[in-house]
């Protein structure tokens, strides 16, 4: 589903170049559940946003649903994420003038399905995600747990292959991550390929694999407690 060759990514800052990803290999497998780890700066939040074609690499090979990523326009990157990816964020990304239903249809609406075909779809996965009730209701006025769930709904709608979650629970407590995570689980138990970022190994340890990243390189990859590969390259001067 997923595979990067020796994927690099630097950023310029003024003089400076900050080499970011340095030869990453991976291959993320549909169905998979994999969480992503690593300190601030290590690398992960770029790795996601590879993947998510929200941002482009310097160079290697990256290969989604076996298509080869490159010089993608906006508007073929956009068709892409439409078609294979959802997104789900630390901060939910809702719009506040929006409710629920409104907010769950969104992916549609650019998808050009007609407002009431895209509203009997949204309130179909408002269910799915317990919401239901609050179909109506403005973001300001559901729990941080309510939110997440919708902004997981929305990401559902468009039926992705991918799933990707950037520090899904950072701003969730513990007994609410953990309603989020099992959701996860049961989205993932329906083939759709998962892949979140966090810094909290328990929510970590409810995936089936875990990569943590160390200075812009793969340091460890671990399933079932076990280490499956390691894909750390030395870098020579």
């Amino acid at each position: 589903m997923i595979q990067f060759k020796g994927i690099h990514k630097s950023y310029q800052t003024g003089s400076n170049s900050l080499h970011v990803l340095k030869g990453i290999d991976l291959e993320v497998t549909a169905g998979e559940m994999v969480a992503v780890m690593g300190s601030s700066g290590s690398g992960k939040s770029t790795l996601l946003n590879i993947i998510g074609l929200l941002d482009v690499h310097d160079s290697g090979e990256y290969f989604l649903d076996g298509n080869l990523i490159k010089g993608l326009n906006e508007t073929k990157a956009a068709q892409l994420r439409n078609q294979f990816l959802g997104f789900v964020f630390q901060s939910f990304n809702l719009i506040s003038f929006k409710n629920a239903v409104e907010n769950v249809a969104l992916p549609l609406y650019y998808q050009g399905v007609s407002r009431r075909k895209r509203n009997k779809i949204a309130m179909e996965y408002l269910e799915k995600v317990g919401l239901l009730p609050w179909a109506d209701h403005l973001p300001n006025e559901l729990s941080g747990g309510q939110k997440q769930r919708l902004a997981i709904a929305r990401a559902l709608i468009s039926q992705p292959k991918v799933i990707l979650a950037d520090e899904p629970t950072g701003a969730l407590d513990s007994v609410t991550s953990q309603e989020v995570m099992e959701l996860f689980q049961e989205i993932n138990q329906t083939g759709i390929t998962i892949i979140i970022v966090t810094h909290e190994n328990d929510i970590a340890h409810q995936t089936q694999r875990i990569i943590r990243l160390h200075d812009g390189r793969i340091d460890k990859d671990f399933k079932n407690g076990h280490s499956r590969k390691q894909y750390a390259t030395v870098e020579t001067a």
